[in-house]
């Protein structure tokens, strides 16, 4: 062979390497990203549930449904110390699923609104885990079937639109507040467009992000909600109209807005992600997610050092990382594309996941643990 043909090979070989470097240098690695593993089951198969942190470091799962029309009032607490779930004290007064749960500086936990049929209802309550124990409180101003609720920096709960029975014409632009310290709810202005399956993030500021959903038709405007003014303004639009999404917020301020569907629902998982820059109102394209995914927990939660956690509506968990704008994959997977599953971000840092329904009405107990 002579000395030409085996520089010309020499040089493929180089460039071959090199290539092949780059290419899995571009590739999803899970190198210190963190893993999921299995963490035993619930006692009920669940999804459109809550999942709740108590300040004792246990979470509440409550309500869901096992299959469509068959709505739980049963709760159940996870415990971190023994990695089993049991069964709490008491049941809600009333069978929901798609409702709302948020743990309130009294300790207690607000669940409200919800589906109890083909209807939504307007009732709450609060859980208390020194008892065990659901109680009655007023009722909302409004029945809402999957409203968004964000706690305000002052205690108190934004709850903002959802559905009140099965009918676009029936979704909601209105708001309301639960005011903690009287435990009633009072009507606040309405947002620009109804939603459901809307996101709503609190921004640093102690403004609140409301973006995408579906109204009389698939949204891409967003507002935002300030307490002092008990008002809605609009903000940018999203680069994607999306329902069924996700968001969190990023340690700079922005907020992160990844998958959902399309108007194709189903058929139109989203795989895109946005940011949100409260300095300037604009959505800006950032790395997409690795799998298209919809019916996602309405916060992705952060760990590490501001890592956001996307988990549900595929078998992988990914996390993504603002100081390079991607997503990685986690190591290990769930056993299928649950949908509607929760994710609860523990004392030690790990992330609670639990239930969910795959391609099909059949819900599940099964529940895992990520480990930063």
């Amino acid at each position: 062979m002579n000395r030409s043909r085996l520089l010309l090979i020499f040089w493929l070989a180089v460039t071959f390497a090199i290539a092949a470097s780059a290419f899995r240098a571009s590739l999803p690695s899970d190198a210190g990203v963190g893993a999921v593993a299995a963490a035993g089951q619930m006692i009920d198969p669940r999804s459109g549930h809550t999942a709740t942190l108590l300040p004792d470091g246990k979470v509440l799962i409550a309500g869901g449904m096992r299959r469509n029309q068959d709505f739980y009032k049963s709760a159940e607490l996870y415990d971190p110390a023994t990695g089993k779930f049991q069964r709490a004290a008491g049941e809600m007064n009333e069978r929901r699923v798609g409702h709302i749960a948020l743990l309130l500086r009294s300790g207690k936990v607000l669940i409200a609104g919800g589906w109890i049929g083909h209807g939504a209802t307007d009732s709450a309550e609060l859980y208390d885990p020194a008892t065990q124990k659901f109680s009655a409180v007023s009722r909302m101003t409004a029945r809402r079937g999957r409203p968004s609720a964000t706690m305000l920096a002052d205690g108190d709960v934004l709850i903002a639109g959802g559905q009140d029975h099965d009918s676009v014409d029936a979704i909601l632009a209105s708001a309301e507040v639960f005011h903690a310290a009287t435990k009633t709810f009072q009507s606040v202005g309405s947002m620009h467009a109804g939603r459901i399956a809307h996101t709503a993030t609190l921004l640093s500021d102690g403004r609140v992000l409301v973006a995408g959903g579906r109204g009389e038709k698939l949204n891409a405007s967003a507002e935002i909600y300030d307490p002092k003014t008990s008002r809605f303004t609009e903000t940018g639009w999203l680069i994607t109209a999306r329902y069924k999404h996700t968001a969190g917020l990023l340690p700079d301020g922005r907020v992160l807005i990844a998958g959902g569907s399309d108007e194709r629902d189903w058929h139109g998982n989203l795989s895109g992600a946005e940011i949100y820059d409260p300095r300037t109102g604009r959505f800006t394209a950032t790395s997409p997610l690795n799998d298209s995914r919809f019916k996602l927990p309405d916060e992705a939660v952060q760990v590490g050092a501001g890592q956001l956690l996307i988990a549900g509506g595929s078998k992988r968990v990914e996390l993504y990382y603002p100081a390079t704008g991607k997503f990685l994959v986690a190591s290990g997977q769930l056993d299928d594309n649950w949908h509607y599953m929760t994710e609860t971000r523990l004392h030690d840092g790990s992330v609670l996941l639990a239930g969910g329904y795959p391609d099909s009405d059949q819900t599940t107990s099964k529940a895992w643990i990520y480990r930063p």
